[in-house]
């Protein structure tokens, strides 16, 4: 029993989107502090300024709000 509720938890994990190496070296471009992920982890927010950053494709968007309506 045991090791069925261990496979069952381990599904319900959202796998992180982008890779750790890549994920460590990320900041907000607005005021260089450290980004998290969402709960959900289709975005990152900024843990100083509050700006939400979505992700794409396992690819981090990192444009502003303002900049990212220009180019959509």
């Amino acid at each position: 029993m045991e090791n069925t509720f261990n496979k069952m938890t381990a599904k319900k994990n959202i796998e992180d989107p982008i890779p750790k190496d890549l994920f460590d070296i990320l900041a907000c471009p607005l005021c260089r502090a450290d980004l998290e992920y969402s709960k959900d982890k289709k975005a990152l927010l900024c843990s100083d300024c509050g700006t939400k950053y979505p992700i794409e494709n396992k690819i981090p968007i990192l444009l502003s709000p303002k900049d990212r309506k220009r180019f959509r």
